[in-house]
C-alpha cells in the first residue's frame, strides 16, 4: 500500500482537491495528465503543455472542483556534475557491497516523473536503499552529459527515463537499449520492482 505520508504527501506534491481516498491511480492521474501533452518522453514538452494537462484534470471529472496545477518535483540537479556524483557512487558501492543504479532524465519528463513516484513506494524503496547507490543525471532538453549516458551504453535519445546498472567495479551489468522504461505512465509498480529485484546486488 502507498504511504502518501513517507512518499509525497498530497499537500507535498500539491495535487490539490485529490482525496487521499482516490489512492494511487489519482497520484499518478495527475502526473499522466499533467505531462499527456508531450507525446512521450523523447522531446522535451512545448510551454503550453502544463495548461493543456490542467484542463484535462478539470475534464476527467467535471462534478468535482478543478484541480490545482500539478508541481513537478525536482529530481535531475542542473548544476552537479554527474561524473563526480558516480564517482562517488562508485567509492560508496565498494563500501557497503551495493551496485551502482544511474537514472538519467530531467524534471519536465512525465515519464521520469512516475518512475519517481514508484522507486519511493514499497517494497522499491527498500530494494534501492538496501542494494542500489541512486545517481540522477540531468540530460537537459535531450542535450546535456551525452557522453556519460553514451559511456554506459545508454542511447537516451530513445527515450527517458533511461536506466543502467554497474557493479561497484565499474561494469556494466545493465543499459536501457531500447527505452524499455520511456512509457513509464503506462507501467506499473511492478515492473520497477522485478526490474530491481532482478539486478540487485
Amino acid at each position: 500500500m502507498v504511504n502518501h505520508h513517507r512518499v509525497f504527501g498530497i499537500e507535498q506534491i500539491r495535487i490539490g482537491c485529490f482525496k487521499s481516498y482516490f489512492g494511487k491511480a489519482a497520484l499518478l492521474a495527475g502526473v499522466v495528465t499533467m505531462f499527456a501533452a508531450t507525446g512521450g518522453c523523447k522531446t522535451a514538452p512545448a510551454p503550453a503543455s502544463e495548461a493543456l494537462a490542467t484542463s484535462a484534470v478539470s475534464a476527467q471529472d467535471p462534478a468535482s472542483p478543478a484541480a490545482a496545477p500539478f508541481t513537478r518535483k525536482h529530481i535531475y540537479s542542473e548544476i552537479t556534475d554527474p561524473r563526480a556524483d558516480i564517482a562517488a557512487a562508485f567509492k560508496q558501492a565498494k563500501r557497503e557491497h551495493k551496485r551502482v543504479l544511474l537514472d538519467f532524465g530531467g524534471d519536465w519528463c512525465g515519464d521520469c516523473q512516475v518512475l519517481d513516484i514508484y522507486f519511493h513506494q514499497s517494497p522499491n524503496q527498500e530494494l534501492i536503499q538496501k542494494n542500489y547507490v541512486l545517481v540522477d543525471v540531468f540530460i537537459g532538453q535531450m542535450d546535456k552529459n551525452l557522453e556519460v549516458a553514451s559511456k554506459y551504453g545508454v542511447p537516451i535519445q530513445r527515450g527517458v527515463p533511461a536506466l543502467a546498472v554497474i557493479d561497484a567495479n565499474g561494469k556494466v551489468l545493465y543499459s536501457q537499449a531500447t527505452g524499455e522504461f520511456s512509457n513509464m505512465r503506462r507501467m506499473d509498480a511492478q515492473s520497477v520492482t522485478d526490474f530491481l529485484t532482478k539486478w540487485k546486488a
